[in-house]
């Protein structure tokens, strides 16, 4: 029997929503919630590939050897959310006031990411880690006055590729 979606616990949902990705049809030894990150984010939906990859690091738990990796991937996502939600609602109370958190999740992010350099699980970690740091000092640099994101923005992660030799 199928449940309607409003009455899926949210790791039933998030199974679904997997499923229905292009990620989802991919073989190779990645998780597909892994994939369906990149396939989010480069989507420009930054709130379901942070969704997505939460899955599996809460289904990893906390002794996983990749909890700080999936976490810094999802603090990634989670500064776009920000940026994406101050730059469509400047005005609004409090997606107005997003550029602080946003560089302090790219902050964290890059912390997280940085013991797993140069390459982990199929992703060059030194473009991701370049990213965090460009959006850090763009936000910086104008004393948290302009957002570097706008809705034509084309930043696409690199999907992740087996290397011979590599993990």
């Amino acid at each position: 029997m199928i449940l309607p979606v409003e009455r899926m616990k949210k790791s039933e949902r998030i199974e679904s929503f997997v499923q229905g990705l292009e990620a989802s049809q991919a073989s190779g030894s990645f998780d597909t919630c892994y994939l369906g990150y990149f396939e989010c984010f480069n989507s420009r939906r930054y709130y379901e590939a942070h969704d997505v990859l939460e899955h599996l690091w809460l289904k990893d738990g906390r002794d996983a050897p990749d909890y700080t990796f999936y976490k810094g991937l999802i603090q990634l996502a989670g500064g776009f959310v920000h940026l994406r939600l101050q730059r469509l609602h400047p005005d609004h109370p409090k997606h107005g006031h997003r550029l602080h958190p946003a560089r302090r999740l790219f902050l964290l992010a890059e912390a997280n990411l940085i013991p797993y350099a140069p390459w982990h699980h199929g992703l060059d970690l030194e473009l991701v880690l370049s990213l965090c740091r460009q959006m850090i000092r763009r936000l910086e640099q104008s004393e948290f006055t302009e957002n570097p994101w706008t809705s034509d923005f084309s930043l696409v992660l690199p999907n992740p590729v087996v290397r011979k030799g590599s993990d």
